[in-house]
């Protein structure tokens, strides 16, 4: 199985940023360890890939660094010539991803998942929406599952009138963004929520989107539900999550399915390096 990944390129955060830039590296060496991947360097995505959701002005003004700091504080990170090779890596990779999915009926990339940007605005360490940027890039019938513990706002956003792109959010009620948007289908959970009662609000909510017959589904498998997370507010244990995962893989055994990393930030940063590598070992087992 192919995986994109773009921890090559670094960013500078100041003593005690709350972005784990690190467990992209570890979640690469700890998956390398194991056979059955592939790893290829993210390629940039294109400014035309891009500008087919975001606002050229804001593209313009993120490329060349002009952005206004109020901007850049919402996004979250310092503005640097890094972080922009990151940003159109990050895009790059799922772009890259989602055509070898088309092919070959799974992959994924090791960033990704920035469903906090807007068309014309980054929010929550997200830049541009690298699964709308993907989904846009092709004409096919489209479904988001995103199970990270923050609701995918940006995503909403973009695809709130779209017929043919299913959202569907399951997310903490009362985390992060705080005011949210309507995904085609959003599932609050309230604070504490474990394994059972997560995935019994989960397994109505797959059924929902194997209903609406999408061609092709962008998993959104960010590891932030884990009780271990400093900002997840959720209670679920490694093994509920490897069930969520499972769960997710087998309704759609029969779709290209791409996986977007998504959130995690557990402190010490281990157990989410070792819930995000559980994952894309579900993955490479999908029946």
């Amino acid at each position: 199985m192919k995986l994109f990944y773009c921890d090559r390129h670094q960013i500078s955060l100041p003593p005690g940023h709350r972005f784990p830039i690190r467990k992209y590296s570890l979640l690469r060496a700890r998956l390398a360890a194991t056979p059955g991947f592939d790893f290829e360097p993210a390629p940039f995505a294109t400014r035309a890939a891009i500008e087919r959701v975001h606002d050229p002005g804001y593209v313009e003004a993120f490329l060349s660094g002009t952005l206004t700091p109020q901007v850049m504080r919402r996004i979250g990170f310092p503005w640097s010539e890094g972080l922009v090779a990151r940003t159109l890596a990050s895009v790059g990779g799922t772009l890259a991803a989602t055509e070898d999915a088309l092919r070959s009926g799974v992959a994924g990339t090791l960033a990704g998942g920035t469903h906090h940007a807007f068309p014309s605005e980054g929010s929550g360490f997200c830049v541009f929406n690298d699964i709308a940027v993907s989904i846009r890039a092709h004409s096919l019938r489209s479904a988001v599952v995103d199970l990270d513990v923050h609701q995918g706002d940006g995503t909403a956003l973009i695809f709130e009138n779209d017929p043919d792109v299913l959202t569907l959010s399951m997310h903490g009620a009362h985390n992060f963004p705080f005011r949210k948007q309507r995904s085609k289908i959003d599932v609050a959970l309230p604070d504490g929520t474990e394994d059972d009662e997560y995935l019994a609000a989960l397994t109505p909510a797959l059924e929902q989107v194997a209903e609406f017959q999408p061609e092709i589904v962008f998993y959104q498998s960010g590891v932030d539900a884990l009780a271990t997370d400093k900002l997840g507010r959720l209670a679920l244990t490694p093994q509920g999550l490897q069930a969520r995962d499972r769960m997710v893989f087998r309704k759609f055994r029969n779709l290209p399915i791409i996986v977007t990393l998504g959130g995690g930030y557990s402190d010490p940063i281990e157990p989410t390096v070792e819930a995000h590598a559980n994952t894309f070992w579900e993955l490479a087992q999908r029946p």
